[in-house]
């Protein structure tokens, strides 16, 4: 049995009765979410992009590395394409798929693309209106201390850091 409580264009809450492993049936409240993509934005060896966002859910800034959602019927490699000249202002030569991550799957069914982008080229974009975010360039030891100091606590951005082996 399943029922949508509240349909959305990027999330749907559903209500529904899963059957378990075991065969336990449990009633769960699930998002369904069409999936994003991250990218790693690495200027050079020691280099990446880093964005300071803010977030008006938690209202802070993070320190996050680009990432979207999906738009329907849209490939993880084209939505991080797109998503790196809208947040950064820069186009990749070269990306390189590094993995997947489920961030919240204990309610939810997005799935996060990582990418690695590579030999980068600035290019003519517009800031959306919506998003609040500084771009900056920062080094793998910048990268480890704001980790250690409690600065980064994306989760996504954590992962791909330790992904791509800068944390």
């Amino acid at each position: 049995m399943k029922k949508t409580i509240v349909p959305g264009r990027v999330i749907t809450l559903e209500h529904k009765k899963i059957p378990l492993p075991n065969g336990y049936i449990v009633q769960m409240d699930v998002i369904k979410h069409l999936g994003a993509a991250l990218i790693v934005p690495f200027l050079n060896r020691d280099k990446v992009i880093l964005l300071r966002q803010y977030r008006p859910v938690i209202k802070k800034y993070l320190y996050e590395l680009p990432a979207g959602t999906a738009e329907k019927g849209e490939s993880d490699l084209t939505t991080a394409k797109r998503e790196l000249i809208e947040e950064t202002g820069y186009s990749a030569g070269k990306m390189t798929l590094m993995g997947h991550i489920y961030p919240v799957p204990g309610y939810s069914t997005e799935k996060i693309a990582i990418f690695k982008a590579e030999k980068l080229k600035p290019v003519k974009y517009h800031a959306e209106e919506d998003e609040v975010i500084s771009v900056q360039t920062v080094n793998k030891a910048a990268v480890g201390k704001m980790f250690k100091s409690g600065q980064m606590t994306d989760a996504k951005t954590i992962c791909a850091f330790a992904m791509c082996s800068w944390l």
